[in-house]
């Protein structure tokens, strides 16, 4: 469940992973080091930390659970369940899942016919807050509330609980039995976190007291205290492992676009930060212009140009700047100096989806040439390459690179191609024509969704926002970290906000270079409806669909881009399929048949006549996707498993429904003199060695 990351021999050199285990079909590709950019810390030996010390580490919100099983869980809750309870499994750089040699002495597959038997022998040395053993109590306890057989457990997943038929104490001391009613290759996503059974033993419990704290814990850390705005953990005396380097870890709520000013106001040591203050910070390094940080911006995407500025506002070495404005951004400067910047790619990635319900996108010819019309390099180097990070385009939707059984896929799709593109509108019946007075005609009727023809055009050009990228959420998020925005002005625009009428008289127009002559069907224009966030956060996410609309136009495609407010923008229309067009992420992991299945699954009819969608909000999917999937859940081989998985990939691709385009970058602010902290990409931070350099 957790999704982390690192480098795997310089861990392993400063004491902060575990060895690794032999896993079940492991094949060559699982060798070797991480990719670049897998992720970036401050490894240093524990023995070089002060031993105390209080870290301040923000997180979006304060969480509103402490369950991370429950359905109002986010990324917070998941950071903290990780340092306070029992997670059988870590992962490491490359997304393998590790035994966890804090709670598990061994863990295996001990028998897979009739029945897939696996049998966990746990730490002898393993016990509660309260100082009650771990035991069998805890795993049937977490099973029977997990497996979606009690309404009265608001569960997010059941997916691998509703598997097992059986779970049991085994036949000597600190083992526990688990016996499966249907093969399930990851096992090992199982019992992490492990919740005490005070807690999943009754519903009232699982629904209520984590949101307060949880008064029981089997980590290095556990919950002192809950309040409005941070979460408090102090070391847990009853830990048998390592002991933790700090005395206390704060889970500080700052929200995005207020992590700049409680950096530099000394209010916190570690966050993540967005790519105009991730510059801000470089921007200080030794040998740097630290005033370069805060001038307007110039040309997007250059190494070197100066930083967009923040908020409109005067800035050191701008033209016109006052001196109180100068003298205010060299202290600005001065406190960020006193930060590092940790960048790794994210075990998280950006999509283009298109909505496969109705409308033109329902043919797959439309969203095939769709996809041929984006050049996924270009986007990619656009977001990426500003930040230093690699800037290939991901090729996959269910593993990221270095993920053992990483493939690209996009070859199902083809390369951009502007002709092959045409190719495929024509034979879906989308041909170029009917401009001048034949659009005149036109003006003022509406197409099959009762839009005008003559939507508008997507014309705005490039702008500084357009080496912006998106932030991390741990769900499928349309928002990001807050960046530099401003468009240029006098230029013709297709953005409306949610609500507001549509501008007419362009639709047929090629008025640009490069740009063709709208399609049409039956006189109706192409004209997809492009839904993104209006918000400070999504700006970043509107630079990128601004340059995915002019790709468009070249092949005849018209965009309507609308803003919605960002709290509105994933639960009122990705969620409920009003859009066309969209971008937003989901987080990667490490057990993809599990996870990713419902992201893909073909929609279902439900007995009112709804769709059922599970979590494939672009409602495009096959049968022969799900049987896939099923098949790589059922196959206790790794390899045979993976190589089910990297097929399921391939006809996600063909079927042109969800386009990857880039890992998102991981952008870490942390104070000078922590160690064992940073971008930790997939690799699941090892809580007791963070800590503060002697």
């Amino acid at each position: 469940m957790p999704i982390t990351k690192g480098r795997r021999a310089m861990l392993l050199a400063a004491g902060v992973m575990l060895p690794l285990p032999v896993l079940t079909g492991c094949s060559s590709d699982d060798d070797g080091p991480p990719p670049p950019a897998a992720w970036d810390i401050a490894a240093a030996p524990r023995a070089g930390t002060t031993g105390t010390g209080t870290l301040r580490w923000a997180v979006d919100a304060t969480p509103t659970t402490l369950n991370a099983f429950s359905k109002t869980a986010d990324t917070g809750t998941e950071r903290i369940a990780g340092a306070v309870l029992p997670s059988l499994y870590t992962l490491d750089a490359r997304g393998r899942p590790q035994r966890n040699g804090d709670y598990l002495t061994s863990a295996d597959v001990t028998s897979s016919d009739p029945k897939q038997v696996v049998v966990y022998k746990l730490n002898p040395k393993a016990v509660w807050s309260d100082g009650r053993p771990l035991g069998v109590e805890d795993f049937q306890a977490q099973w029977r509330a997990l497996r979606g057989t009690d309404d009265k457990y608001g569960t997010a997943r059941n997916a691998g609980y509703d598997r097992i038929a059986k779970v049991e104490p085994g036949d000597k001391a600190h083992e526990v039995k688990v016996t499966f009613a249907k093969p399930y290759t990851d096992w090992r996503s199982l019992f992490t976190p492990l919740y005490p059974k005070s807690v999943m033993g009754n519903p009232a419990v699982f629904s209520a007291a984590a949101s307060k704290g949880l008064a029981v814990g089997a980590g290095p850390f556990m919950v002192r205290q809950v309040s409005d705005n941070s979460v408090t953990l102090v070391r847990n005396p009853r830990w048998w492992g390592d002991r933790a380097r700090l005395s206390r870890m704060v889970f500080q709520a700052v929200p995005a676009e207020k992590r700049a000013q409680a950096l530099i106001a000394g209010q916190l040591d570690l966050a993540e930060v967005d790519p105009a203050t991730a510059r801000r910070i470089r921007a200080t390094a030794p040998g740097k212009q630290a005033a370069g940080a805060d001038q307007g911006s110039s040309a997007p995407g250059k190494a070197g140009a100066p930083e967009p500025s923040t908020g409109g506002r005067a800035t050191a070495g701008a033209q016109g700047g006052a001196t109180g404005d100068t003298d205010k951004n060299r202290s600005r400067n001065r406190a960020l100096s006193g930060f590092t910047l940790r960048k790794a790619l994210d075990p998280a990635y950006t999509q283009l989806a298109l909505n496969g319900t109705k409308g033109p996108l329902a043919d797959e010819r439309v969203r095939r040439a769709v996809a041929r019309a984006i050049d996924r390099k270009a986007l990619a180097k656009a977001v990426l390459k500003p930040m230093g990070l690699p800037s290939e385009p991901l090729g996959n939707h269910l593993l990221m690179a270095g993920q053992p059984g990483y493939k690209d896929h996009s070859g199902a799709l083809g390369d951009p191609d502007k002709n092959a593109a045409q190719s495929l509108l024509a034979d879906a019946g989308w041909r170029a024509g009917g401009t001048g007075s034949r659009q005149k005609a036109l003006d003022g009727k509406t197409d099959d969704r009762g839009r005008p023809h003559s939507a508008p055009t997507a014309t705005e050009t490039d702008t500084a926002t357009d080496t912006a990228t998106e932030g991390t959420s741990g769900t499928p998020s349309e928002t990001a970290s807050q960046s530099a925005s401003g468009t240029a002005s006098g230029t013709a625009s297709s953005e409306r906000s949610a609500g507001a009428a549509p501008a007419a008289g362009d639709a047929g127009r090629s008025g640009r270079l490069g740009e063709a002559a709208v399609v049409r069907k039956k006189g109706r224009p192409l004209v997809l409806r492009f839904v993104l966030p209006e918000d400070q956060a999504g700006a970043q996410l509107s630079t990128v669909g601004r340059r995915i609309a002019r790709m468009l136009e070249k092949i005849g495609v018209r965009t309507e881009i609308t803003k919605v407010s960002g709290e509105s923008y994933f639960r009122d229309h990705i969620a409920t399929g009003d859009y066309d067009l969209a971008l937003y992420s989901w987080p990667a992991s490490a057990y993809p048949a599990t996870d990713a299945r419902p992201i893909y699954a073909k929609p279902q009819p439900a007995a009112d006549g709804s769709l059922v969608v599970e979590q494939n909000y672009t409602r495009v999917g096959t049968d022969q996707i799900d049987q896939l999937f099923d098949q790589a859940l059922s196959e206790l081989d790794g390899g045979a498993s993976r190589s089910l998985v990297s097929r399921a990939d391939a006809r996600i691709w063909a079927a042109a429904g969800s386009i990857p385009l880039y890992q998102r970058p991981q952008l870490i602010a942390m104070r000078k003199g922590l160690v064992n902290a940073g971008a930790f990409g997939f690799a699941t931070p090892r809580y007791q060695d963070i800590g503060f350099r002697r």
